[in-house]
């Protein structure tokens, strides 16, 4: 029996730094990640090339790398001194961007992980102050230990769960959206957004079936209701459509469905238009 493609979720760490590559390839690129491609290595090209969709899945790495590189940038600036990243994977911002030098950021993720990035990273310099957690994140009682010590050692906190939210049931989710409204200095939490229709897409497409080792499993009835039962507000969201059209990189749908999609809406409500380009974002959440 062959292998499957996607063993367990810490595979597509190296799935979308491969993503992150292909984009500094480009001539018109949108963001440069020189170290992507040595992480993701083979691992990450033959994950890629063996699923479904993947100029699509490609353009959301690329969109959503914008995002919270801007919401990073301007959480900086509002003096946010420390960036916890549960989940960090082979995330790379602290090489890549331009940060003060003082920033603590704080990468938490499973030891292989860890112990991975930092053998592949060893001769390379962070911009900003970085430590690296090895921990089970689904320990509850080890991350309350973990945001309790970066809590008393910070003044203000983004918390970064880039991919790590859609992976957790409803269940897990609350108890993770609690254990961070605990802290009284995490000031902002960075969080994937999915409509319920993206959901259920995603669990009908070939997609589902590639990912049944790692599926996604967070699904409420109300995603910003859920949140704000937890103790979180959104402060703003940005859907992946409308930061595509900002930074003129569309969607690469194949032109029949395009065509389809333009002929479909002429019968689409203001309303349901709307709501289809609002189907993925990130949500900076705020303790409401």
């Amino acid at each position: 029996m062959a292998e499957p493609i996607i063993r367990d979720v810490s595979d597509t760490a190296f799935w979308i730094a491969h993503h992150r590559a292909l984009e500094t390839e480009r001539v018109d690129a949108l963001f440069r990640d020189p170290f992507a491609g040595h992480l993701a290595g083979e691992r990450g090209r033959r994950i890629a090339a063996a699923m479904p969709n993947s100029r699509i899945i490609g353009w959301s790495v690329v969109i959503r790398t914008c995002v919270i590189d801007d919401c990073i940038r301007s959480a900086v600036g509002e003096d946010v001194d420390t960036v916890l990243n549960l989940g960090a994977g082979l995330d790379t911002r602290p090489y890549r961007m331009i940060l003060p030098p003082s920033l603590h950021w704080i990468e938490a993720d499973y030891p292989h992980i860890i112990d991975y990035k930092e053998s592949q990273l060893a001769k390379e310099k962070p911009r900003c102050r970085l430590e690296r957690v090895k921990i089970d994140l689904a320990d509850r009682l080890k991350r309350q230990e973990l945001f309790s010590r970066v809590n008393s050692q910070a003044n203000r906190i983004l918390v970064l769960t880039e991919g790590v939210v859609p992976y957790l049931s409803v269940e897990e989710a609350a108890l993770l959206a609690d254990d961070l409204r605990a802290p009284d200095r995490v000031r902002y939490w960075l969080v994937d957004y999915f409509s319920p229709e993206a959901m259920k897409f995603r669990h009908r497409n070939r997609m589902g079936r590639k990912m049944q080792n790692a599926p996604f499993k967070f699904a409420p009835g109300d995603w910003f209701g859920f949140f704000n039962q937890h103790g979180w507000r959104s402060k703003e969201i940005h859907y992946l459509a409308e930061e595509a059209e900002r930074l003129d990189r569309p969607i690469p749908l194949p032109w029949l469905v395009k065509a389809a999609i333009k002929v479909f809406g002429l019968f689409m409500s203001e309303e349901r238009r709307s709501a289809l380009r609002k189907f993925a974002g990130y949500a900076l959440l705020e303790p409401g």
